[in-house]
């Protein structure tokens, strides 16, 4: 029997990838918008969900599990990018980021879990990022939101194991997607202390999305963790140096690794 999958923020960049990969691969695929009437090009039918209304997301996963009978797989994908000096950043984008990118996919794997423990088995995927195993000048907000996903992912497997259930990190590095268009930029302002090093970073961050790699890595990457009898902890997905960066933070001293990050920010 074909396995039931919810791909949240399913109608552009990583998470149409995924979706029209697995959908390709005979899964049963259904994504999700916050106005899924507006697109129209999707091979997978996309239910209304906006990860910041708790009620929106319990009617759309039971609405998924009414049609189909079973959730089998959720992949918490949608998400939001945030840049900007966090003295600079209105506190409610932040609040805001945070709305997004960790409280929403807690909220979604609580409306799933009680399905997967029920038939006994599910897989929870977080999509995360690189950039959460390491505070980044200028994305502070966004490695923090999606640093706090991988800590709860961490903390949850262990906590519904027992009933069949796995959740995993999926931790992608920069892909050529509409993140950077989607993300809230704090402005950079002239004559702010800021300015120039913002400003500076901003190109640069922007140049890394640019070039960054396909997202149908990340749905090949996705659809291996689901045929994986044992799912890891946490997966890597990037290129070479995206995800050394990670190693070289467990094994250089802090101040080394900073002057590092600050080299490569230009700071």
């Amino acid at each position: 029997m074909s396995k039931v999958v919810l791909i949240t923020g399913g109608s552009s960049g990583i998470g149409k990838s995924i979706g029209e990969f697995l959908h390709n691969k005979g899964f049963v695929v259904y994504g999700t918008s916050r106005n899924p009437e507006r697109i129209l090009n999707s091979v997978f039918p996309l239910v209304s969900l906006d990860v910041r209304d708790i009620a929106s997301i319990q009617t759309a996963v039971a609405k998924i599990i009414a049609i189909s009978g079973r959730l089998d797989v959720v992949i918490n994908n949608a998400g939001v990018g945030i840049t900007g000096p966090l003295e600079e950043i209105p506190t409610e984008e932040i609040k805001n980021n945070f709305e997004i990118n960790l409280f929403g996919p807690i909220e979604v794997m609580k409306a799933a879990l009680p399905q997967m423990r029920s038939q006994k088995s599910g897989l929870i995927i977080n999509i995360t990022s690189i950039a959460g195993y390491m505070g980044l000048p200028y994305r502070g907000v966004y490695s923090a939101s999606k640093g706090a996903l991988e800590l709860i992912t961490e903390a949850m497997r262990m906590e519904v194991k027992s009933f069949g259930v796995h959740i995993t990190n999926v931790a992608p590095g920069d892909f050529a997607t509409n993140i950077a268009a989607g993300r809230y930029h704090s402005p950079v302002v002239e004559g702010s202390a800021y300015e120039v090093p913002y400003g500076n970073t901003l190109k640069t961050m922007d140049e890394h999305v640019d070039n960054g790699s396909n997202p149908n890595e990340m749905a090949e990457a996705v659809y291996k963790v689901i045929q994986a009898k044992e799912p890891n902890v946490h997966y890597k997905v990037g290129v070479f140096m995206q995800k050394f960066s990670i190693v070289l933070k467990r094994i250089l001293p802090d101040k080394v690794y900073e002057k590092m990050l600050m080299n490569h920010y230009k700071l």
